[in-house]
């Protein structure tokens, strides 16, 4: 699927030519859900390790057995109290609140709408919703909509699969790592991809 990025990237970057050959091909497939959707997840996993916030997924789906996913206007619509069972922090219950009120305003585009937008008028819109930092609407453009230019420079496991693959002792700053990206250009994304394999694989 990702053979022609994984054979540019092999050819400019002696880096990632090593870790496509130790990891093998790029298995990134993205999700077919709505930004709406992708957004409350990613709040939900915030600051929590990925069994808890799905845990707290699963109580806050389980809330409404008749739809795979709560609709906005339900969530709004929901007690407080019941939101704030199923584990969510009150800072999180506010920004899931703003994620449901902004899609129905129509600030978070659907996801026909949204994969006609461009990255960075994505991000632009997405900041503004409470909760959503750059880092949560990359997520949403690499794993919701299956963007393949797309570099988290201020990602742990991107950061740290960089130090581990050049054997440094510290990791890059943000932002001289956006800059020493660029030379992975137009494939960004399996560049990350590839990083997350090298930081999981050295712990």
């Amino acid at each position: 699927m990702h053979s022609e990025a994984e054979a540019s990237l092999s050819k400019r970057c002696p880096v990632m030519r090593r870790l496509i050959k130790a990891h093998g091909p790029c298995e990134l497939k993205p999700q077919k859900r709505s930004p709406y959707e992708a957004l409350v997840s990613a709040v939900a996993h915030q600051q929590l390790h990925a069994n808890a916030a799905e845990a707290i997924l699963r109580r806050f789906k389980a809330l409404w057995p008749d739809t795979r996913f709560p609709k906005p206007e339900q969530v709004l619509a929901a007690d407080e109290t019941m939101l704030r069972g199923c584990g969510f922090s009150m800072g999180k219950l506010l920004a899931i609140r703003d994620i449901a009120a902004k899609t129905l305003s129509g600030q978070i585009p659907t996801r026909a709408a949204a994969l006609k937008l461009a990255d960075e008028e994505l991000i632009a819109r997405l900041v503004e919703v409470r909760g959503v930092g750059r880092w949560t609407v990359e997520m949403l453009l690499i794993f919701t909509l299956g963007r393949m230019d797309v570099f988290p420079s201020d990602d742990y496991g991107v950061r740290n699969g960089w130090r581990i693959a050049k054997k440094l002792d510290e990791m890059p700053k943000p932002k001289e790592f956006r800059l020493l990206a660029e030379r992975w250009q137009p494939h960004r994304t399996l560049a990350a991809w590839y990083l997350w394999r090298a930081a999981d694989a050295g712990k």
